[in-house]
């Protein structure tokens, strides 16, 4: 049997999601999980690859097995996990589900607090509202929604085939205190995409940079510079959309939940 995992995890103790020789990552603490629990030798491929520091309240997983699911799977693995990765619902899937090849749209959000706030330490970046000029990071947003290739944005080894992305909605949100939210999604995502757009409309908030200098940068398929990458504890991957997933938790219910 194939199993979508849906899970949620705070990034800033690992290395990103996929393994790797330098750190822990979330990968690895799934995979030891679910091989202790199920006593299988279980590889999780995700949905994606999240940098290090980089957050995720919505990320899907997927793996085979051939072993039946004890009693109170959900609450043992969440208690053999680490208290900041969290398995929230367990779906079975047909045999050829893919959880990265299979997604059809991804949400990302950045999130940005105006005063300093102490409990938002790793989970937002301190911006003061004034230092930024928030209009012309809005009118940015528009400026990203002509064009589909954005090559501008990408790792120059990232050993992606294509730099094309669709961009299905972008804008900028503010809260009272003006405390400020970044959205973005799409079909897809180049690795460090997210954090170099952020970073560029913090130049421009700055205004240090134009916005016809973005437009022509983006147009010209200039690389803007990875030193302007945003920090990743501002980001979160919010949402991955399947077409044969409902939102609905019913699924859940196929498996013994405890």
């Amino acid at each position: 049997m194939r199993y979508f995992f849906e899970i949620a995890y705070k990034g800033t103790n690992y290395v990103g999601w996929q393994v790797q020789p330098n750190g822990v990552s979330v990968q690895q603490k799934m995979d030891e999980a679910l091989s202790t629990i199920l006593r299988d030798d279980i590889h999780c491929i995700g949905c994606g690859r999240t940098d290090a520091g980089v957050h995720a309240s919505q990320f899907y997983l997927h793996f085979d097995t051939s072993k039946e699911f004890p009693e109170n799977f959900l609450h043992r693995i969440n208690n053999f996990l680490p208290a900041d990765i969290a398995v929230k619902r367990v779906i079975p899937v047909h045999e050829k589900a893919h959880a990265r090849f299979d997604a059809v749209l991804r949400e990302y959000a950045y999130y940005i607090h105006a005063e300093k706030e102490v409990f938002k330490q790793g989970l937002s970046i301190h911006k003061p509202y004034y230092d930024l000029d928030f209009k012309l990071m809005q009118q940015a947003c528009d400026i990203l929604k002509k064009y589909t290739d954005f090559a501008s944005f990408c790792k120059s080894n990232q050993g992606s085939k294509t730099t094309i992305v669709h961009i299905r909605d972008v804008y900028w949100e503010k809260d009272k205190k003006n405390n400020w939210v970044f959205y973005i999604s799409a079909d897809r995502f180049l690795r460090g995409m997210v954090r170099l757009i952020v970073g560029a409309m913090i130049q421009i908030g700055k205004k240090k940079m134009t916005l016809e200098a973005f437009d022509e940068g983006i147009k010209n398929k200039h690389r803007f510079k990875m030193a302007m990458s945003a920090p990743a504890e501002g980001l979160f991957l919010i949402g991955v959309k399947y077409n044969y997933i409902s939102d609905e938790k019913s699924e859940v219910d196929k498996i013994k939940k405890g």
